[in-house]
């Protein structure tokens, strides 16, 4: 069982016990976050508005090490509806978020570090150890879903809307070293980089609170419960099979490497790398119910890589994972060359050592 006791919490008291009550805008888009009611600010806090319900993912999405708060909330009365393979099907008003923010230290730079600020049901994320990035909402609207980023001022009180995205300079301080960045606030048209998965219709859709990714313990104010039973047992979702699918959580040594690996890839590359994905043209399917060798990059010569390729010859090459276009553009930083391409100025270690690992351990059958 995963105990997520650092954003645990979230059904957060403000001053006096009272909670904005979250606002779904049919049409308009508020220029202030708050106007949402989702997430907010009260005496050096963040807290989350009533009956607004934190979540997390087995396995994330790599975003600079960045943290995040997921939340969802719709409408009263209203539910979503179990999909197996898929997201879930959110009702007209649905709103969900995702706060980007990072333990700070006193000199201001951003920590990469695990979260060790204890955040309970009485206590929000104290934000003189936490620096706030950003916001972004997906709104489940009439015609479909809208994405909205948001980027908290200086003092930590609002956070204001952007079409245009906004570029951050950053440095992130690990044990002994210091790395200069620039932390990328997406454009609007940006979104549907990653929210558009299907190539074909190209409508913007969440991609994170599918049932593999939902699948393992949330702390709540009772204590630690699967969030999809959580859902279920708050009105947010319908009915559901007994047996669920589950994707591993990466970091958890226990379970296998190719597990680890594949969950990782799923969470990180299938938006785009899926049969009907943006990178269809690619022949990478990560999708975790891919089981052909070939679409899954072992032993395939690069289709779309273009520069990409570091001089390698196939995208997996087992046994050698320094032989691997995977493993050379999950590394690189060059923009014409990295993947993800969007949504990270940094490298992955620990992701790319993970998936070092996993490739390593393959038996060599490329000719």
């Amino acid at each position: 069982m995963r105990i997520l006791g650092c954003l645990a919490a979230l059904f957060l008291a403000t001053c006096g016990g009272q909670q904005l009550n979250p606002t779904f805008h049919a049409d308009e888009n508020p220029t202030a976050l708050s106007a949402w009611g989702v997430v907010n600010v009260k005496d050096n806090e963040l807290a989350l508005g009533k009956d607004v319900l934190p979540y997390a993912l087995n396995t994330p999405l790599f975003t600079d090490y960045a943290h995040k708060l997921r939340t969802i909330w719709m409408p009263k009365g209203m539910s979503a509806a179990y999909r197996e393979g898929d997201v879930l099907e959110f009702p007209i008003g649905t709103i969900i978020s995702k706060t980007f923010y990072y333990p700070v230290g006193s000199d201001g730079t951003v920590l990469k570090a695990k979260d060790s600020q204890p955040v309970t049901q009485n206590t929000g994320l104290n934000l003189t150890a936490h620096k706030l990035i950003e916001t972004r909402l997906l709104v489940r609207r009439e015609a479909g879903w809208e994405p909205l980023s948001y980027v908290w001022n200086a003092d930590e009180t609002d956070a204001k809307l952007t079409r245009i995205g906004a570029i951050l300079k950053l440095t992130l301080k690990d044990i002994d070293t210091e790395t200069d960045f620039n932390y990328v606030v997406p454009n609007i048209n940006q979104c549907a980089g990653c929210h558009a998965p299907n190539n074909t219709t190209r409508e913007i859709s969440p991609i994170g609170p599918k049932p593999r990714h939902l699948n393992d313990d949330y702390v709540y104010a009772g204590g630690a419960m699967n969030q999809i039973d959580k859902l279920i047992q708050i009105g947010f979702l319908g009915e559901t099979p007994k047996i669920r699918p589950r994707n591993a959580i990466w970091t958890d040594v226990s379970e296998t490497v190719e597990a680890r690996a594949r969950a990782y890839l799923d969470a990180n590359c299938t938006h785009c790398h899926n049969p009907v994905g943006p990178a269809d043209t690619s022949g990478l399917h990560l999708n975790p119910e891919n089981k052909s060798l070939p679409h899954l990059g072992i032993c395939k010569n690069a289709v779309a890589a273009g520069g990409g390729t570091g001089g390698r010859k196939y995208d997996i090459m087992p046994g050698e994972p320094e032989n691997s276009i995977m493993i050379y553009r999950m590394a690189s930083r060059d923009p014409g060359k990295m993947m993800p391409e969007l949504g990270r100025s940094l490298t992955d270690k620990e992701g790319v050592q993970l998936l070092e690992a996993w490739i390593a351990a393959m038996e060599p059958v490329c000719e």
